[in-house]
């Protein structure tokens, strides 16, 4: 296990067309916050032996949009430890595009990741 500061976790993840839920092939914000249930779940195994709970979110900020088409990396990253809580914070990346304008299939890696959302927030493990 590695309870230290600064430990993060990242998932990457290809964002499906039936993710899109707005006009311009959007998809909403929620689905970057799933991910980053996700990612937190790992790093709460990794670091503590067990799922934890997420208890909440203290920001979010939604940055730049999220398309259908895109791929994502999402990261956790161990801010605080406390007895039983942890602080994470987080931050979800577009690291490839899809460029329809180029073809049907078209997409691209991106030269600078973008920034999409980043949040803070807490979980909670057992105590030991």
């Amino acid at each position: 296990m590695s309870l230290v500061e600064g430990f993060s976790v990242t998932h990457r993840r290809y964002v499906p067309y039936s993710h899109a839920h707005y006009g311009g092939n959007l998809v909403d914000g929620a689905y970057g916050l799933g991910m980053f249930g996700d990612v937190a779940t790992e790093l709460c195994i990794r670091t503590d032996g067990d799922e934890g709970l997420f208890a909440g979110y203290d920001s979010v900020k939604f940055l730049a949009p999220l398309r259908a088409g895109d791929v994502v990396e999402a990261t956790a990253t161990l801010t605080r430890i406390g007895t039983r809580s942890r602080g994470v914070s987080f931050e979800l990346r577009v690291v490839c595009r899809a460029t329809p304008d180029k073809g049907a299939s078209a997409a691209e890696v991106l030269t600078e990741p973008v920034i999409a959302t980043q949040a803070t927030g807490t979980v909670v493990v057992p105590q030991s």
